[in-house]
């Protein structure tokens, strides 16, 4: 059986989208605001974030800018764009209904 942390694949597309829907957020602001929201859960590798932010970026769902983080170091902020907005919206609907579905296994299998 897998740790809490595997996310199902696409899981982690969503949340990153989800994350970035009040600001622009770098990487590692990203991965913290997962884990936080989700009380620890939920804890992002680089090794899945970075690779999740590409492909994400190369999808035109967010777009990237280089900018200064509150310690004052570059790094790469990553922002919504308006098709990213729309697929979050699409994607919410989809997991809910899915998510809702085990459910209903789960308490009558």
């Amino acid at each position: 059986m897998g740790k809490p942390s595997d996310l199902i694949q696409g899981t982690l597309d969503l949340l990153i989208l989800k994350t970035l829907t009040a600001e622009p957020k770098h990487g590692w602001a990203i991965a913290k605001r997962i884990q936080q929201v989700s009380e620890d859960v939920l804890q992002i590798t680089q090794g899945s974030l970075y690779p999740a932010l590409h492909r994400l970026d190369q999808q035109g769902l967010i777009s990237a800018e280089w900018g200064q983080t509150e310690t004052g170091r570059e790094a790469k902020f990553y922002e919504l764009t308006k098709t990213g907005r729309a697929a979050l919206k699409t994607e919410t609907a989809q997991w809910e209904r899915l998510s809702a579905a085990v459910g209903l296994v789960l308490r009558n299998a």
